[in-house]
This record gives C-alpha cells, sequence and structure tokens, in this order.
C-alpha cells in the first residue's frame, strides 16, 4: 500500500507575484492567521498534489526539475509534506 497526499478542498489558492498564497477556510471564513505563501518550489509542489501523489512521486518530480539529490530531495520533500499535513493543508489517504 503507498500513501497518497491529498490537497484539502478547504482551503483558497491563488497566485499573486509569483507566489502561491493558501488561506484554509474555516466556518465559511478564510483564516487569515493561517495564511501560507509558497516559493516557486512550494508552488510546484503544491499543484503536483492537486491530482494527488506519493512522497515518491513528488520527490522524483524535485529530482528531475532541480539540482539536488535524490536523498535531499526525498528528504526535503518529506518535512514538507509533514508540514502540510501538520497544517491540513493535506490529508492522506491509502491507496491499494
Amino acid at each position: 500500500m503507498s500513501e497518497r497526499y491529498i490537497r484539502s478542498t478547504a482551503v483558497v489558492t491563488r497566485a499573486i507575484a509569483g507566489e502561491t498564497i493558501v488561506v484554509p477556510v474555516r466556518g465559511g471564513v478564510g483564516d487569515l492567521d493561517g495564511l501560507f505563501t509558497f516559493n516557486a518550489l512550494g508552488t510546484g509542489i503544491w499543484e503536483f498534489l492537486e491530482a494527488g501523489r506519493t512522497c515518491e512521486e513528488v520527490t522524483a518530480w524535485v529530482v528531475e526539475r532541480y539540482d539536488v539529490s535524490p536523498d535531499q530531495a526525498r528528504s526535503d520533500v518529506t518535512g514538507f509534506l509533514s508540514e502540510l499535513q501538520r497544517q491540513g493543508l493535506v490529508s492522506i489517504a491509502s491507496v491499494g
């Protein structure tokens, strides 16, 4: 079984001035205290997660696009995905 990271549907996402801003929506209102901004790499990962991806898929995506070793990419991606999950921006679904 593999775990897929699924983006929350309870967020509003906007691209502004080269960054992506993600605002959780709680009780029908944007929670501006929980505002998140992503740089170009974070934005790419966020967009890639739209289809639900495994950590391995995200790591491979990063390695293909950036000058980084697979081990470093895995470490960074794992940390980023863990933080997204901790903040409620993604959830994990077990697949097959």
